[in-house]
């Protein structure tokens, strides 16, 4: 899919009248990565700033994935009564009220203040996410809604790429100090030391927040035109018939431990590297991160070309069974292959989330915003599988709570092998895409 196919009416891709909503709903999929992917700077920035264990800093993605539980339905239901331009505009100020209590929280150096921000964060988010990839999905041809999705979440895979980039230049202050020459300090040096790496996040984070306000007014000033691609009906939607339905119920299962996967690998990416190789200073490591991120947003254009002769099904298994292997090479390898093995699972991920909420909506037709929400609130999982991994790595190593990502690749396959080749009308996705 190309630039060219979005403004081609030949191509059934997308609608012309929908080609501005859709180019600028596109560009949220960037702005909410960067919310995503800076969370993995921070984790490695408090344990400095606030002296935190591997474990406390997970609170990081507690805090933010708790909120896909909380504000999922709620953010359906304003989509569906507000519409979609409305409930984008609420993530865009939720996000930005909360990027902007990143200034008083780094001032008074209060992790708990951080953590209320980065909740009210990632409800904005959870808005946006809910309403930008329900309009993507439903506005053109379901039979294209999986490359639609894919070529949307490619830009979500850049804002992955430059938020460590952001994060290792604005936010890792270049200091690092051995826990011996902390010990070593006075307390007053240790506190002016703290406050001044608690500093360190106020300036972009404050940026963030302006260049948000920026967004929503390019929105409030864009026509939405209403998706007429899903029959309607007059029944009301129930959990029932939404789970009657094999191919979602798979779908949910998948993204709750795609979804904790990916963040899980992220989250201890930089601790990692560290941890294989000590002498990596923390900004090469975040480079190594950036990088490896840029995998996945190239992986996201490949396969949404790939997606045009591989069914999207079969193209998740594949990338499902080749994660399984890199991340086991991970675990026992050493040193820089170590390293090099786990940044490449980025690339295989990369198709994951798309594709499945694309196959669990694929059938759903009226039924399609109820099975967004609760596809988005599988998210929560990234409240639970980093955890897990922080707290293993403070018992074990950072290396071996790499079995937890690895147990969920192999639900992520193993869903492709049961969820089932539904059939809700003459053409599947499998045959169109």
């Amino acid at each position: 899919m190309s630039a060219s196919d979005l403004a081609n009416p030949a191509s059934r891709v997308i609608p012309r009248e929908y080609v501005s909503a859709f180019i600028l709903v596109t560009s949220l999929f960037f702005m909410w990565a960067i919310a995503h992917n800076m969370n993995d700077i921070l984790i490695r920035q408090f344990q400095k700033a606030l002296d935190l264990s591997r474990g406390q800093a997970s609170f990081i993605q507690v805090s933010f994935y708790f909120a896909y539980a909380f504000a999922a339905i709620p953010a359906g239901y304003a989509m569906k009564k507000l519409g979609f331009k409305r409930a984008i505009l609420t993530g865009l100020l939720l996000y930005a009220a909360g990027a902007a209590l990143f200034y008083p929280a780094a001032a008074v150096g209060n992790y708990s203040f951080f953590l209320v921000a980065l909740f009210i964060i990632a409800t904005g988010i959870v808005f946006l996410e809910t309403s930008g990839s329900g309009y993507i999905t439903l506005v053109g041809d379901p039979a294209t809604a999986a490359r639609r999705i894919n070529f949307a979440q490619s830009f979500n895979g850049l804002g992955g790429f430059i938020a460590p980039l952001i994060g290792g230049i604005f936010i890792f202050s270049g200091i690092e100090h051995s826990p011996d020459t902390i010990a070593a300090l006075s307390p007053q040096a240790l506190q002016e030391y703290r406050a001044l790496e608690a500093r360190q996040v106020q300036l972009p984070y404050l940026s963030l927040a302006g260049i948000l306000v920026f967004v929503a007014l390019l929105v409030g000033l864009t026509r939405f035109p209403a998706s007429g691609s899903r029959a309607s009906s007059s029944t009301k939607p129930t959990l029932a018939g939404v789970f009657a339905h094999r191919s979602f119920v798979w779908a949910i299962v998948a993204q709750f431990f795609y979804v904790g996967a990916q963040i899980g690998v992220w989250s201890y990416f930089i601790d990692f590297t560290k941890e294989l190789t000590p002498m990596t200073p923390e900004k090469t490591a975040a480079f190594y991160l950036s990088a490896s991120l840029l995998s996945f947003m190239v992986g996201r254009f490949i396969g949404t070309y790939l997606m045009k002769y591989i069914a999207p099904r079969k193209l998740l298994a594949i990338y499902a069974l080749v994660n399984i292997g890199l991340v086991f090479v991970a675990m026992i390898a050493s040193g820089l292959p170590a390293v090099v093995a786990l940044g490449a699972t980025s690339f295989f991920m990369s198709i994951m989330f798309p594709t499945i909420y694309a196959l669990g909506l694929e059938h759903l037709g009226d039924k399609a915003e109820m099975g967004s929400s609760l596809i988005i609130m599988t998210i929560i999982s990234g409240a639970i599988i980093p955890p897990m991994m922080g707290f293993l790595s403070d018992i074990y190593s950072v290396q071996w709570a790499y079995g937890v990502p690895l147990v969920c690749y192999f639900m992520v396959w193993l869903s492709t092998r049961l969820g089932g080749q539904e059939r809700s009308g003459p053409q599947a996705m499998e045959q169109a895409v």
